[in-house]
């Protein structure tokens, strides 16, 4: 018999840490190659990890709940003489000072939509502090090797990141560390003591929560975690305005219902009404750029691919894979990209990469039943389209003879937040009135 180390794998070039969220074996289980043992989270993806031999679980190293480094041995399995399979070779971030100067200078590269964001600290405290030196050891190159978000935020408030002392791996400034030096006032003694509104541990100005008796008291999962400190970032960071219109989708709904069986024939998916809402929007993009674009501080970026992040909602939180180049996609083209993104995001299958890069994002709540909203703007974009319920409505229209008469019709409203910094009230309006017009006469073809 042999035995073979299972590590903690790294799930994207920034990542150093991740997360053991759940064992999906138990020692003394017997695996398959390539079987999922373990689910990790990270601050870019959750993710069920596969076995690297087939064998026996021998040993489980880390326990449910801990964050260990990159390359940390997790579990031990033993194998047949000779089955035994190299773990996937990943160096610890330690062993990776070479050219990170190179890489600490603040960039303006946008992050995952609802997942981006530093991991929860693992250090006693929760406060970074100014350290000595001369941003020459390893320690110090490590450190400043922070996250693009992490990066951008601190670009864009003129923070230099190899100034504090993070809570991360190897001193490493996280989402959060950087997040609490900014609501403390950015100063440095501010961020040596403890807050004046709040325990130790508490965020800084919230209160203090009491459970009571016969509450039940449960930890955030790492992906609701992320997602409520980004909305919380996201919230703070962009001047939030929506505006809403109501949209009459039933020529839409007609051609859907005429092409849906042979669409469904010829490429086995469901054909909905999201494909025909992201097309028109990509057009309605090129035409309105500003609605693709990113603030960043005196500069405005006008991003030239098309990502349409979709949001997706989990039982363990949110995630928005992102359609990559989806004005290169035809109809049935981003059908595909949208079921298969959807189904392995419930799968836990998605890659880091998957869920980064978005210029622009949809969410539909109104699969829920909700008419409208005000979503959040992700980071690094500057705008957010809600689609609320479609459903059939009595409107007035006028008739071939002049006169006004009621008609049933198919609509659902639609809500536009944008990042009034760099979107006019004009700008987001005409864009939605323009999305409106290509959706009341989409195409035959």
């Amino acid at each position: 018999m042999a035995r073979v180390d299972v590590v903690m794998p790294q799930m994207g070039e920034s990542i150093a840490e991740g997360t053991l969220s759940r064992w999906l074996k138990k020692v003394g289980d017997t695996v398959k190659r390539d079987e999922p043992i373990f689910e990790i989270s990270t601050d870019k993806v959750d993710a069920e990890i596969p076995a690297p031999s087939a064998g026996t679980l021998a040993e489980v190293i880390v326990n449910e709940g801990q964050t260990v480094p990159v390359g940390t041995v997790v579990a031990r399995l033993e194998t047949e003489v000779g089955a035994a399979v190299a773990s996937p070779a990943v160096a610890p971030p330690a062993a990776a000072p070479k050219a990170e100067t190179a890489k600490a200078s603040p960039v303006a590269a946008a992050s995952a939509p609802a997942m981006a964001g530093g991991s929860p600290p693992q250090s006693e405290s929760r406060e970074p502090r100014l350290p000595a030196g001369n941003g020459n050891s390893l320690e110090e190159r490590l450190r400043t090797k922070s996250s693009p978000l992490v990066r951008k935020i601190a670009a864009e408030h003129g923070i230099e990141i190899g100034r504090l002392q993070g809570s991360g791996l190897a001193g490493r400034v996280t989402r959060r560390d950087i997040m609490q030096f900014l609501e403390s006032g950015g100063s440095a003694p501010a961020m040596a003591r403890p807050s004046l509104h709040a325990p130790a541990g508490v965020d800084a100005h919230a209160p203090a929560v009491e459970p009571w008796a016969g509450d039940v008291v449960e930890n955030m999962s790492k992906i609701r975690q992320l997602t409520s400190d980004h909305m919380v970032m996201a919230r703070r960071h962009a001047a939030h305005v929506t505006s809403f219109f109501e949209i009459d989708l039933t020529r839409v709904a007609r051609l859907r219902q005429k092409k849906r069986a042979q669409f469904e024939q010829e490429t086995g998916q469901k054909l909905t009404f999201l494909p025909f809402i992201i097309r028109v929007v990509v057009d309605n993009l090129k035409k309105h750029p500003v609605l693709n674009a990113a603030h960043n501080g005196s500069q405005i970026v006008y991003r030239k691919q098309y990502n349409i992040g979709i949001a997706v909602a989990l039982d363990r939180g949110l995630i928005v894979p992102v359609i990559r180049s989806a004005d290169d996609l035809s109809l049935s083209g981003l059908t595909k990209s949208l079921n298969d993104l959807a189904e392995r995001a419930r799968s836990k299958r998605l890659k880091p990469e998957e869920v980064q890069g978005a210029t622009f994002t949809i969410t539909n709540p109104g699969v829920f039943g909700s008419l409208m909203g005000t979503p959040i703007i992700p980071a690094g974009t500057s705008a957010i389209l809600g689609l609320g319920a479609i459903e059939k409505r009595p409107k007035v229209q006028t008739g071939p003879d002049g006169e006004d008469v009621i008609a049933i019709r198919t609509c659902a409203y639609f809500s536009l937040s944008f990042d009034h910094r760099i979107v006019d009230g004009a700008d987001a309006d005409k864009f939605l009135a323009d999305v409106k017009k290509g959706l009341e006469s989409y195409p035959e073809s």
